[in-house]
């Protein structure tokens, strides 16, 4: 179904697939836009679109990127003409053409209970951009656990339980017991000398 050749409004939801991205789902820090660039020279929208429809176009790709949900259009021809600051008129000439600014793009269900436009491409993009930041996020606290672990084994060192760490798990379920009874305390010598001294007492009973 071409969406430029029927107005865009709002109609029965079951009529549409639903969109795989949350509208819960964000990329606060989502300044880059990958783009395959070899993709593009070959697509059909690139070699048929007329140049002013191909800008529009192109607009259209990076407005996606701060939809709600991410990689989604408003399906209102009003909105659409004030997100590409375009008088209404025009857009809507636009839109008439026999390749439009709206090349690909479909009516999708999302899970806000919005109707409201998606493309493949795109939403292929929104969706590495969120794996990416997951993968990111990922890292980001196996790195944080790493440090407290080693920094907890070195305090333990310090204070005198070397051979507690000869069970190779000890540091792992001491943090985990930490976290638990000690959650948000900053981790002092004092706290983890008596915080031991109870994790011990409590793992012989």
């Amino acid at each position: 179904m071409n969406v430029a050749n029927k107005p865009i409004h709002l109609v029965d939801a079951g009529e549409f697939e639903t969109y795989p991205i949350s509208a819960q789902d964000r990329l606060d820090s989502h300044y880059f836009l990958q783009w395959n660039l070899k993709r593009w020279r070959g697509s059909e929208f690139r070699k048929k679109a007329d140049p002013e429809v191909g800008w529009f176009g192109f607009q259209l790709f990076c407005i996606a990127q701060d939809g709600t949900p991410i990689g989604t259009l408003p399906s209102d021809d009003q909105q659409l003409a004030f997100d590409l600051n375009l008088p209404l008129e025009r857009w809507q000439g636009l839109l008439r053409r026999d390749i439009s600014p709206l090349h690909g793009w479909r009516r999708v269900q999302c899970d806000n209970g919005e109707i409201r436009l998606a493309h493949d491409v795109v939403t292929e993009v929104a969706l590495e951009a969120l794996k990416s930041r997951n993968r990111h996020a990922s890292a980001q606290e196996q790195r944080r656990l790493n440090k407290r672990l080693a920094d907890l084994r070195t305090m333990i060192e310090h204070i005198g339980a070397k051979r507690l760490l000869s069970d190779p798990h000890f540091v792992e379920r001491f943090n985990d017991w930490l976290d638990l009874h000690h959650g948000g305390v900053q981790r002092r010598e004092a706290l983890v000398r008596a915080a031991l001294d109870q994790f011990i007492v409590e793992m012989q009973s």
